[in-house]
């Protein structure tokens, strides 16, 4: 059974496995679908949209650094996505109009709360950045009922901007990148930075890492890997990368296309063999 077009937009994306994941979730009811990947520059990535959709395309994941874009383009969107002000789904409505949708967070806290079975309530969170990845699940953090969420970036405007589009001063607020050694410790730490995929180091304090913190890395693979190693370093007692959340994001757009949801456990465990 055909079950049509999709695509990943991303510059670049060659590196892309949202191929691989929706194609193994496509076996599992028995679809045929054509998944490819579309490498388009930032000034030609609504054309290129445009084009695919025009073409018969049904439903597109979005990447860097395109998500800000993918929201703008959309003529509806999911609370989500307009919380974020960025989409990693795109979908074909039946009138040709585009819907978009950032599954980004529920990803991210089903990851950890369902696979790794981690109850995120009443946590204390710092989240390093504010930029796309950090709007993307500081919401559903806050949903998942940590106790506090401390947002620190470089650039203490967008920090505040982000915190400020929460509204909610009580749980959560910002604080300045050099004022980290001195903030106490926290259970859970995500990093949303993209120093990881640039290859540059955080060089966080260790102070940080609370005694039953979880450091999360919203990367995979070599991106993730020196903060993960400054994590165990540090002592915590969960140290994650964002693989699981890459699948489970996935799953939500495949169940948002096709009506059914898609078995992420075999999925994961066969991508964590090659990611180790």
């Amino acid at each position: 059974m055909s079950a049509g077009q999709f695509a990943v937009f991303g510059h670049p994306i060659s590196h892309s496995l949202s191929p691989h994941i929706h194609q193994a979730f496509a076996r599992q009811f028995g679809l045929e679908l054509e998944y490819r990947t579309i490498d388009a520059a930032p000034a030609a990535f609504e054309a290129a949209v445009r084009q695919f959709f025009a073409d018969g395309g049904r439903g597109a994941n979005v990447t860097l650094p395109h998500k800000g874009a993918a929201f703008a383009l959309a003529h509806e969107s999911s609370e989500a996505a307009r919380r974020a002000g960025s989409a990693n789904v795109l979908t074909a409505l039946a009138d040709g109009r585009l819907a978009a949708h950032n599954t980004d967070g529920d990803g991210m806290v089903r990851d950890i709360t369902e696979r790794h079975s981690v109850d995120l309530r009443g946590h204390t969170a710092l989240l390093l950045g504010a930029g796309g990845a950090a709007h993307g699940v500081a919401w559903a953090l806050m949903d998942a009922g940590v106790e506090t969420l401390t947002i620190v970036n470089r650039s203490p405007e967008a920090a505040d901007a982000l915190a400020d589009a929460i509204g909610e001063p009580a749980r959560a607020h910002t604080r300045y990148w050099e004022d980290l050694p001195g903030l106490g410790a926290f259970d859970l730490i995500v990093n949303a930075t993209s120093a990881g995929v640039l290859g540059k180091s955080l060089e966080l304090p260790f102070a940080i890492v609370g005694n039953r913190a979880l450091c999360y890395d919203l990367s995979y693979g070599k991106a993730a890997t020196d903060f993960l190693a400054w994590a165990r370093t540090a002592g915590a007692r969960y140290a994650f990368d964002g693989l699981g959340m890459l699948v489970e994001t996935a799953a939500d757009a495949f169940e948002l296309w096709h009506g059914q949801r898609p078995d992420t456990d075999p999925v994961y465990a066969e991508l964590r063999q090659q990611y180790g």
